[in-house]
């Protein structure tokens, strides 16, 4: 069956969101007058490679983009109060729609929780509630292990000129992250968000922590102007962190499926894996990677994957000048049924238009050739050939 012809969750109404919450709630008590723990009405274990299969037969094909406004520089200034800006997520997620996407993949921070748990979960249910006019679906993304290590709180800096994702942040910062006693500070974020939107089918996948021993070798890893952690080090307390972000998750059983992409090293076998690839690849639901490569390397990837016998979602890709291109690679994870997000949707702030080399080498204007993004401010399209061509096959 096609999956296009597969009703779509945002069919649901809000009543019918509402209703697993209105179960559990009731099962709750009923633990609560048994003298039992409410902890035994949450927990659950990783989905079988059949509950996934049962997941993604729900689902339409999900294709789309990582969003952030192109108004916002990195995720604070996209969900903070100050620069929340919901009149252009909700402008720039039409132009979204208009391409045929049916989800985006959206990065959170821990610091939103602590300045304003309560602020913070009100936009987002704003956002996912512009995302369903649209008829788009939300992936959510709480922590990431990738560019500035020393995130703060407030008025975020501005863009450095010409730089690809020159104020994106980690989350959490180094400075927790190296401590493996500081861990547990990120539990009630974590439980949280995920507890308020566990039965929310607005949201589709959790991906807990995008590349969590990201080195960033090229930026604040760079020898010189190091501020990042030790290679080793990141590895090791990443994946520490990562297996707790698991056990917590699955501690208040969402309905949508948990995941951790792959993205770098050997997976041709299960015996090659580094520590954390076997630890993403033996504990999510649905199996989630990137492949910033051409077709060859992106036929390996899902070759590869495919062995774990589970739904398969490439939750980035998309980077013209390294040969990772719309044409042909969307259409081929079509015909793979695997899930398709390029990196980029709308120029901004963020200014991925540039390649990832200019931490390293100096540019001065706009690139012939965009490295990410679809749109222009305006809604223009970079080019036109290419939106054409995501159109064909998001019909």
């Amino acid at each position: 069956m096609s999956p296009h012809a597969i009703r779509s969750p945002h069919d649901a109404t809000r009543s019918h969101r509402n209703r697993p919450i209105l179960v559990r709630r009731a099962l709750l008590l009923a633990l609560l007058v048994l003298g039992l723990s409410p902890i035994a009405a949450y927990s659950r274990d990783r989905w079988t490679s059949e509950q996934a299969q049962a997941w993604s037969a729900t689902q339409p094909w999900l294709v789309g983009s990582n969003f952030i406004p192109s108004t916002a520089i990195n995720q604070l200034e996209m969900w903070q109060p100050d620069t929340f800006d919901p009149d252009t997520i909700d402008r720039e997620l039409g132009w979204a729609a208009g391409l045929g996407f049916t989800s985006v993949r959206v990065f959170l921070h821990d610091l939103l929780w602590q300045q304003d748990r309560e602020g913070f979960l009100k936009r987002i249910e704003q956002f996912l509630d512009i995302a369903e006019k649209h008829k788009i679906g939300v992936m959510m993304v709480p922590l990431d292990g990738v560019w500035d290590p020393n995130p703060a709180l407030g008025k975020q800096r501005d863009p450095k000129p010409h730089v690809h994702n020159s104020g994106w942040l980690q989350a959490p910062g180094a400075a927790l992250l190296r401590d493996p006693k500081r861990h547990d500070e990120l539990k009630p974020y974590v439980q949280g968000v995920i507890r308020r939107f566990r039965d929310d089918c607005r949201i589709q996948v959790w991906d807990l922590f995008n590349e969590p021993d990201n080195p960033n070798r090229n930026s604040y890893g760079a020898e010189g102007t190091r501020t990042e952690l030790p290679e080793d080090v990141k590895a090791e307390m990443a994946t520490r962190l990562l297996a707790k972000l698991f056990v917590w998750a699955r501690e208040v059983a969402p309905t949508q499926p948990l995941t951790a992409g792959v993205w770098r090293d050997d997976w041709s076998s299960h015996d090659r894996l580094s520590p954390c690839n076997r630890l993403m690849l033996e504990q999510s639901d649905v199996i989630s990677f990137h492949c910033y490569g051409g077709p060859p390397q992106m036929q390996a990837c899902v070759k590869n994957l495919r062995r774990y016998g589970r739904p398969i979602l490439c939750t980035e890709y998309m980077s013209r000048g390294s040969g990772s291109t719309f044409d042909p690679l969307l259409g081929y994870l079509k015909r793979q049924h695997v899930g398709a997000y390029n990196w980029g949707l709308v120029n901004g702030k963020t200014q991925t238009i540039y390649p990832w080399e200019t931490w390293t080498k100096r540019y001065s204007a706009e690139p012939d050739i965009w490295f990410h993004d679809i749109f222009r401010g305006d809604g223009s399209p970079y080019r036109q050939a290419e939106v054409d061509y995501i159109r064909r096959q998001t019909r």
